[in-house]
């Protein structure tokens, strides 16, 4: 039996709230059954309750409408893709405007509008491919020109392989994942020549169930500071596109303040061996990974905390309950919890801020292979509020969001605060999905107080 099963229930009583930042987390043994309460039915006006036709936060405007830079290429790239390109910012984070200026002109004379298109990828792989043997030149003479100049090939392989990627229960496209592949390549040769190189750790996946076609080990990136002492410590659970090497900035960030990494794919995307239809698939997973960094030595296991991005903010949602007496403070930043899995919500998400069709990975990237299927049942399936998980007491747990979220909606944040142990929550008015550009000035110091806190277990 994975050891979750006895743990999740033993109590974490946290007195957080929205204004609090530092407080004595303890940490209890079990004095209920493991069950969660049953929850009645949510009064009118909760954020629970199920409404037909919602007037979500967002906006009824915005939640209706279908963002322009849906009509093709041309459109992503000049109304959404080239401004963040020419600052350098997600998803265009260590690259560079000069790689992918010629990219997209290439795309747009050639017609190829679709991101799940083989002619689509294969132009972002020759750029990127390009940029490698130019780096590969430069690696004994000058490291830092090469590792830059592969950090560059690095992003043009990620917007290859947009806008998702799985192994499970087989590889989704062979052309993105030669992508993925010299993506991990090139990342590791650059980070070999840094201070503090990223190491990839083959964790041993001990709770897997290979009769539901779970792989035995969990590919992780561990960064430590020099010199390597037991250190706090930060899981980073990435999201539906952005995978371990995409994480460079938030692990140099840890590393400055003195704290150790361990980034990791959520399941059903990249490298991750979870069943990705199993919504608890993801307790053996952490069960695995926590044991695993119990063992290794160089992690203060009383100083470990979760940062979910994206649809990792699900899991993050998740861990903060199902793991709560292993666990310090947990970041949930754009979490979709319950009403992005219903039909309503999905069904104008596809036309929202992500680049592409997002309808199609979700489904595959929770185990279905029909989006109908996938509408009808996947709230049901994962819903932390369905399934009760939001009902169990939690580690501290700060929630983070742009209000006018159209991929993961606010509501999905906010209606934590009816259910189990209280929350603390930063979100941003007039910012779309994550809360970006001003999030991350909230989360770095919340972290920091965390760590710092007074933690006092009970016998």
């Amino acid at each position: 039996m994975s050891p979750h099963a006895a743990d999740d229930a033993d109590t974490s009583v946290s007195s957080a709230t929205i204004s609090s930042s530092t407080q004595t987390n303890v940490l209890g043994k079990k004095d209920a059954a493991t069950s969660p309460a049953k929850q009645a039915t949510p009064p009118e006006g909760s954020l629970s309750a199920t409404v037909p036709d919602r007037q979500w936060i967002m906006g009824q405007d915005a939640f209706e409408r279908k963002m322009p830079h849906h009509a093709g290429i041309k459109a992503l790239w000049e109304t959404k893709w080239k401004f963040p390109c020419t600052k350098s910012v997600y998803p265009f984070h260590d690259g560079k405007y000069e790689d992918f200026e010629p990219i997209f002109n290439y795309l747009i004379e050639n017609n190829i509008n679709e991101g799940t298109s083989q002619a689509y990828t294969e132009a972002f792989i020759r750029a990127g491919d390009s940029l490698v043997g130019e780096a590969n030149t430069l690696l004994s003479s000058d490291p830092k020109a090469a590792s830059a100049i592969l950090l560059r090939a690095c992003t043009v392989y990620r917007i290859a392989r947009f806008p998702y990627i799985t192994s499970l229960p087989r590889i989704n496209d062979s052309a993105k994942w030669r992508a993925w592949t010299a993506q991990k390549e090139a990342y590791m040769k650059a980070a070999s020549t840094w201070k503090d190189p990223v190491e990839e750790v083959m964790v041993p996946h001990t709770y897997a169930k290979p009769g539901l076609g779970e792989g035995s080990h969990i590919p992780v990136y561990v960064r430590t500071p020099s010199p390597k002492h037991r250190r706090e410590t930060v899981i980073l659970f990435t999201g539906l596109d952005g995978y371990r090497p995409d994480n460079t900035t938030r692990c140099d960030e840890f590393l400055a303040r003195n704290w150790a990494s361990v980034v990791v794919e959520i399941p059903g995307t990249a490298d991750c061996p979870a069943d990705p239809a199993g919504p608890d698939a993801a307790e053996r997973l952490w069960d695995s990974l926590l044991e695993w960094m119990a063992g290794d030595g160089r992690f203060n296991m009383d100083r470990v905390m979760v940062w979910g991005l994206s649809a990792g903010g699900y899991y993050a949602v998740r861990i903060a309950h199902t793991h709560a007496r292993k666990l310090i403070g947990v970041v949930a930043q754009g979490a979709g919890t319950h009403h992005f899995f219903g039909r309503e919500w999905l069904g104008r998400a596809e036309g929202h801020e992500y680049p592409f069709g997002l309808l199609s990975p979700l489904a595959l990237k929770h185990g279905y292979s029909d989006v109908e299927d996938y509408l009808a049942n996947a709230q049901k399936k994962f819903s932390l509020l369905e399934n009760g998980i939001l009902e169990k007491p939690s580690t501290r747990l700060l929630l983070v969001n742009g209000i006018l979220d159209g991929l993961m909606p606010i509501e999905d944040s906010m209606l934590l605060f009816e259910h189990g142990s209280p929350k603390e929550a930063r979100f941003f008015p007039g910012a779309l999905h994550m809360g970006y550009p001003a999030a991350n000035g909230a989360v770095y110091p919340w972290m920091e107080a965390v760590m710092d806190q007074i933690v006092t277990k009970m016998e």
